[in-house]
């Protein structure tokens, strides 16, 4: 039986926890405070810490970190959550916070998990949770360092990063350093999903809810039952939904559309977004409370340009992919490397495999700095290329001369156009339908 200490100097929330911990099956005891707390600790090493952050004779987040109990999971109480409160948890080590006045439902919720973690969750970090993410650099260092603290808990995290740089990767290996990690990982991209359809894809819907419903449908929501829901390009999501989402956030529970029953969700969410999402919430795309209750654990996706030598490692681990599948022994001239090395890479490591796959076609045995059509310097959009826009002009007329500038710059490649402009390629279809230009640009 797993022991538990209840570190909480209000009586009736201490008796509370206890008793609910007792029918979770730990074995529990309980203290008001600091001191009485190193003396329990001594005689008995526990399992679990329930860790009030503020106790009549100090710091709770101080106390654990003097404790020094590596083999002991603590989540943290505290009456004034905030999201650096939160964050600083997480830095600490918790796998989970508790806010009061405290939720019976998360109670158990936490208990439950916590419980799971100590009989089966494998170490975060241990087995091959990080193999799909390659490179050593300081950059991806740190970021596994944090996916690996984070992971444990039930923390919503927001990736935030460039196009390509591997957001549904670092989700991913969230997921398979979670206790979830045995049941389904589902990413969904609510940028290339039609917004008429959207609800009905994440949340479900009754058979005749709608014109062409003609059977219940599950949505994301429930076929991630248990595990991890990555919602990419969240900015994309309609406010409307947004609205939904956030209380789905926050009640734990939805509703398939055409019904007013509630269902338990159940489900570790994930989300990330190629915009400044501070940016986006001041240009009306995003709504401030839920940008702060999916970012309770934010993360920064490094561009590829800040990651040195992992250029090199990414593009000769794409390589021997090629080679094993075509049964080749391709390799890299010195002057290619160098090429890699220097070049900026504004589509990440997306970019570097369409890149590595195009000069492995090409190529006979060796990769030479000479890519002809494909050179890397060709590719690269003209820095400091300019457009002349008069004063007085419409800003959808502005809009229209970058966007067909930018696109023309790519050489007509859109999803190249759409990541320099800072936009879903959505977003840029949409624009060059308005135009009338759709049909006149390279379909890429």
């Amino acid at each position: 039986m797993p022991y538990l200490l209840v570190v909480e100097d209000e009586s009736e929330t201490r008796q509370l926890i206890a008793e609910i911990a007792a029918e979770e099956g730990y074995d529990v005891e309980q203290a008001p405070d600091i001191r009485q707390t190193r003396i329990l600790v001594e005689r008995r090493r526990p399992d679990i810490i329930l860790l009030d952050m503020h106790l009549p004779d100090g710091n709770g987040m101080e106390l654990w970190l003097d404790l020094q109990l590596p083999d002991t999971k603590v989540v943290f109480i505290t009456g004034h959550s905030t999201v650096d409160s939160a964050i600083e948890a997480l830095r600490c080590g918790a796998i989970d916070y508790l806010q009061k006045p405290i939720s019976l439902r998360r109670l158990k919720g936490v208990l439950s998990e916590a419980k799971t973690m100590l009989h089966s969750a494998p170490e975060p970090g241990s087995g091959d949770c990080f193999a799909k993410i390659i490179g050593s650099s300081p950059a991806i260092e740190l970021l596994c360092a944090h996916i690996e603290k984070v992971a444990p808990t039930q923390a919503t995290v927001l990736l935030v990063g460039e196009s390509g740089t591997g957001k549904e990767l670092a989700a991913e290996a969230i997921h398979l350093a979670s206790p979830r990690h045995a049941k389904p990982f589902m990413p969904v991209n609510c940028g290339a999903i039609s917004p008429n359809l959207i609800e009905s894809e994440l949340f479900g819907h009754e058979k005749g809810s709608f014109t062409g419903a003609d059977r219940q449908h599950k949505g994301y929501f429930e076929r991630a039952s248990g595990g991890t829901l990555f919602l990419d390009e969240i900015t994309e999501m309609s406010m409307e939904l947004q609205v939904r989402l956030l209380r789905v956030l926050e009640t734990g529970r939805f509703m398939r559309v055409g019904t007013h029953e509630e269902i338990e969700a159940n489900v570790r969410v994930v989300a990330a977004t190629n915009r400044n999402p501070e940016q986006a919430v001041q240009e009306g795309i995003l709504r401030e409370d839920l940008y702060h209750r999916l970012s309770v654990f934010p993360l920064q996706l490094p561009p590829l340009r800040e990651r040195g030598e992992d250029v090199i490692a990414l593009a000769q681990h794409f390589l021997d992919e090629l080679n094993h599948e075509g049964k080749t022994a391709k390799r890299f001239a010195p002057e290619a490397l160098a090429a890699m090395r220097s070049y900026s890479w504004p589509g990440n490591v997306r970019e570097l495999r369409n890149f590595v796959y195009r000069s492995y076609i090409l190529a006979d045995d060796l990769i030479k700095g000479d890519f002809n059509a494909f050179d890397l310097d060709e590719q690269a959009p003209a820095q400091g290329a300019e457009i002349l826009v008069p004063v007085g002009v419409p800003l959808a007329d502005a809009n229209r001369q970058l966007i067909l500038a930018t696109l023309k710059q790519c050489g007509g490649v859109k999803k190249l156009a759409a990541e320099t402009l800072g936009i879903s390629i959505k977003t840029l279809y949409n624009r060059l339908e308005e135009y009338g230009e759709l049909s006149e640009t390279v379909d890429q």
